[in-house]
Parts: C-alpha cells; structure tokens; sequence
C-alpha cells in the first residue's frame, strides 16, 4: 500500500529538535479523511480511492453529490482527491487520518504553486535583461526568438513572457519532522507548494 492522505498547508514555522538543531518545517493540517468511493479495474478501469476532507454544508453541494454522500451515511464534504495504490481492505466510509504517517518517514508532497500573473522573462526565467545606461532602449525585453530564413517559426517551448505560477507542483523527498495526532497536525521538514489553507496531498515515497 502506497500511504497518502489531502490535507491543507497552515503555513511555515520551525521545529527545535532535543538536540538544538533548528529545522524549517511547513505545518500542515492532514486529516480526518473519509473513503467516499472505492474505485476498482473491473468497473472503473483502475484501482483508486476517492477521499473526502474538511465537513461542508449540504446546500453548498451538487444534488448529485449531496445524495450520493446520504446514502452511503457520509456527511457533506468539502474537497475530494483520488489516491492510488490503496489498500484492500479499506472500505466505503473508513476513516483514514495523520498516524498512518511515521515520524522521519520520506514523503512527496503535491499542491498548486503560488500564481503571480502574466509575467515577463526576468521574473519568470531569471533572464539578465540589456545594459541600463549610455541610450539603450534594451532593458527587459525577451529579445530575438528565432532564427532569420531556416526554421522560419518560433520552436515550441520557447522562454518567452506568460502566466507564472499557479500550476500543479510536486515536492520529493521531504521528511515527516513531527506529528501531532490529537490536532491532526504533521510538521513536514522545507516548504512546500501552495499558499496558506490550500489544498495539499501528501503520499509515501
């Protein structure tokens, strides 16, 4: 079974370990979730686990939804995520939270990184711009992005100006510093992606 749970980033702290080191660690709520469905080869073509986190009010869910979640005796939830690689025997309405993780186990952690927008070369890629003094009219512009007869068309995946950011982002091998059981609250070590109270999933290495 391949570990994973949804969860949400609480925001960055430290950790002061017995022996004085001072480790960086992103504090992350993980849990409560719920095993809303149970996906298998033969009706759905793969083998997943559809898991519910945070209670919502029922007015705030699809028909659909809110009717599937009365009838398996689920109450409204608020984000949904897939895992794979589950165990088998878990079942519709289990209940999974942060002490399926171990202390200094190494974990991947998957979220949507902070969006800034339309942005240019300089910020986006790191591009060191033209000089900014004797009446240059260079300074943070791409410059040429292609060549002059042969291949008369701009390559695909070009550096060139676009959105940056807000796009989904997986951070390995990163380690379980502290858990918090009674708060649901695990203390990952370096940050990760996403902005404060978003949605993050953390799975096994």
């Amino acid at each position: 079974m391949k570990k994973a749970l949804i969860g949400r980033k609480i925001g960055m702290t430290q950790f002061i370990k017995e022996d004085g080191t001072v480790v960086p660690v992103t504090a992350c709520e993980l849990g409560p979730c719920v095993v809303v469905q149970k996906k298998t080869e033969e009706k759905d073509g793969y083998s997943a686990l559809k898991l519910g986190f945070v209670d919502q009010k029922e007015s705030r869910l699809t028909k659909p939804i809110a009717a599937d979640l009365k009838k398996k005796n689920i109450s409204p939830k608020k984000y949904f995520a897939e895992v794979g690689d589950f165990d088998k025997e878990l079942q519709v309405g289990s209940e999974l939270n942060c002490t399926i993780f171990n202390e200094d186990e190494t974990v991947q952690v998957t979220g949507v990184s902070k969006g800034h927008g339309f942005a240019g070369v300089i910020k986006r890629y790191g591009f060191g711009g033209g000089r900014t003094t004797h009446g240059s009219h260079f300074h943070r512009a791409p410059g040429s992005i292609g060549a002059c007869a042969y291949p008369s068309e701009v390559w695909r995946g070009k550096k060139m100006p676009g959105r940056f950011g807000n796009k989904n982002v997986t951070v390995k091998n990163l380690k379980i510093v502290k858990i918090i059981a009674e708060k649901n609250i695990v203390l990952i070590s370096g940050a990760i992606p996403g902005t404060r109270n978003s949605l993050i999933k953390v799975a096994e290495k």
